[in-house]
């Protein structure tokens, strides 16, 4: 790769992920930016939860876009196998970018991934993966694909120029992420949407608004299937269930109407002993869910985040100080850096930022135990 086209790539995607854009039209940039320098026949986008790196979106380039009927399959072998090349396992060991073909020794069939779904079903004879950190935090990750058996791998090269990205990139997801305000206010749900997958990997029942729900998972134009962070959580229930994990899967995803959801996936067990249903369970985000994942896309400090959290609980700035052992002053300071990273101009703005007015309705109705709000009477 010359030099000079690596250098122009890397200064392109730094003025794209600081313009401010929406996650679609970023990724649409910055995919065919990286393709001058990385030549491939498919690219996907995987939007992923910083706390949980489960799947939240898929957007696909090249000859994958539109190819959705294996989604569901993807995210059971993603999530439901271990595999040193996952994005999580990436994450995990400090990886940002790898080439399958360098690490399976030139046997990219020794990924269960590649040899049950990419090379069969695409002809996908080599991957390189790039997962997109900032600090302590995954943002997304995404895939480039190289088609034919005589295609030429991803070198060392490639992938090492791959990861010197990783940074500037999930800046851009950051940004992207708290782009796009709910434009109108939501209506309160009336309830979790329910599905009843069984060990066919197929959803045999679902409660009545449930297919609203999945279609809200849709990502623009490029997106892949609906279904995608459903079968990832599917996936990694499976594997909780017989004790590869420790936690129950959970995920925080903004969906397409812009409401912040919550997606919950638990094994079954039946009298029987029937094995492999999982239950999934879709909800909007209660306040305290929220707050977390949008403070770190803010970019702030350890010591802003706390000042942050105590704001939106409406604690006062005097009150702030003495709980954090700071100088009413030094919290004005924090306050004003707050402010600057998250682009409001007071305590009122910076709430309503947060939320995206997805509780605007209801911000004078008290809340659960749970940091739910009541429901409307």
């Amino acid at each position: 790769m010359p030099s000079l086209t690596a250098e122009r790539v890397r200064r392109d995607l730094d003025v794209v992920a600081h313009a401010g854009l929406g996650l679609d039209d970023f990724f649409a940039e910055a995919v065919e930016s990286i393709s001058r320098a990385v030549p491939n026949d498919a690219i996907c986008v995987a939007g992923l939860d910083p706390s949980s790196l489960l799947l939240t979106s898929a957007r696909k380039y090249g000859c994958l876009l539109g190819q959705d009927h294996k989604d569901a399959q993807w995210g059971l072998l993603e999530y439901g196998r271990d595999e040193e090349t996952a994005f999580r396992e990436m994450a995990a060991h400090g990886v940002d970018a790898v080439g399958l073909h360098v690490a399976t020794r030139g046997e990219p069939r020794a990924s269960d991934r590649m040899n049950e779904l990419m090379i069969p079903e695409y002809a996908f004879h080599d991957e390189a993966r790039l997962i997109l950190r900032d600090g302590g935090h995954v943002w997304g990750g995404i895939s480039f694909f190289r088609a034919g058996t005589g295609c030429r791998p991803f070198d060392d090269d490639e992938v090492e120029f791959l990861g010197t990205l990783s940074r500037t990139l999930a800046h851009g997801v950051r940004s992207g992420l708290l782009c796009t305000v709910v434009a109108e206010p939501q209506a309160t749900p009336t309830g979790p949407a329910v599905l009843i997958v069984d060990r066919n990997d197929e959803i045999v029942q679902m409660s009545a608004g449930s297919q609203d729900r999945i279609d809200d998972l849709t990502a623009g134009a490029n997106s892949g299937a609906a279904v995608n962070p459903i079968y990832s959580l599917i996936g990694a229930a499976r594997r909780y269930g017989r004790g590869d994990s420790q936690l129950p899967p959970r995920l925080r995803v903004r969906g397409r109407s812009g409401m912040w959801l919550v997606i919950n996936a638990s094994p079954l067990s039946s009298s029987d002993g029937r094995v492999g249903e999982v239950v999934v369970t879709i909800e909007e985000a209660r306040p305290p869910d929220i707050v977390p994942i949008v403070v770190e896309a803010f970019g702030l400090t350890a010591r802003e985040r706390d000042v942050a959290q105590m704001v939106l609980q409406g604690v006062a700035t005097k009150d702030i100080a003495a709980a954090l052992h700071l100088s009413a002053y030094t919290v004005q300071d924090h306050l004003k850096s707050i402010f600057d990273k998250a682009g409001v101009r007071s305590r009122r703005d910076l709430i309503a930022r947060v939320y995206f007015d997805q509780y605007a309705p209801r911000l004078n109705q008290p809340l659960t135990p749970s940091g739910s709000f009541l429901p409307e009477q």
